[in-house]
């Protein structure tokens, strides 16, 4: 099975795709619309896309944002930062969270240690920021790896993943054996 490939982004107009703002829970819009009007990117992504697209209802909305941390806790006062390895912003509403993560860049990137480290191959800490294009190529399976643009309603797939969905078939984006390494929860 062929790798995926990071090249040019299929973009889907709204007109183009099934997902509605409808179908989104009004607390993950809150969210996007927040970070959009402080003027910062921020995209639906992970499964939650994946489900709306087969017509199941997600157990969660993740947000991926161009916003720092810190910048996402100055825009909603009702989050709070969390993770030592992965530094997230939970945003609450109730019961429900909004996960709010910063777009991710390669280790490469790391201006110095307490961004990144390694323990091997197993990621201790990761905290290198990027793009969106940076971090789509972070991401678990291609199928996790659409994002849905609030700005103008477009999906943005970056690696096949909506041939993979239409085929059912599940791809990590890199090599397998590295991105389990790097994260073995991901085996489950």
């Amino acid at each position: 099975m062929p790798e995926p490939l990071l090249g040019h982004p299929r973009i889907l107009p709204r007109s183009d795709h099934s997902i509605s703002r409808a179908q989104i829970s009004k607390n993950a819009l809150n969210v996007l619309y927040g970070l959009h009007k402080a003027g910062f990117e921020a995209c639906l992504v992970g499964g939650g896309v994946r489900d709306l697209l087969l017509g199941v209802t997600p157990k969660d909305f993740d947000v991926a944002t161009s916003a720092l941390p810190e910048q996402v806790r100055a825009t909603f006062r009702n989050s709070r930062l969390i993770g030592r390895r992965f530094r997230l912003a939970h945003v609450h509403y109730g019961p429900e969270i909004i996960e709010v993560a910063t777009y991710r860049a390669s280790h490469d990137k790391a201006e110095d240690d307490a961004d990144a480290r390694l323990d091997g191959d197993r990621i201790l800490r990761d905290n290198v920021y990027g793009t969106r294009e940076e971090d789509v190529i972070r991401r678990d399976f291609t199928v996790n790896a659409l994002y849905y643009r609030i700005e103008d309603f477009s999906l943005i797939d970056h690696v096949g993943a909506l041939e993979d969905i239409a085929a059912r078939r599940l791809r990590t984006i890199g090599e397998p054996e590295a991105r389990y390494r790097e994260d073995p929860v991901r085996m489950l």
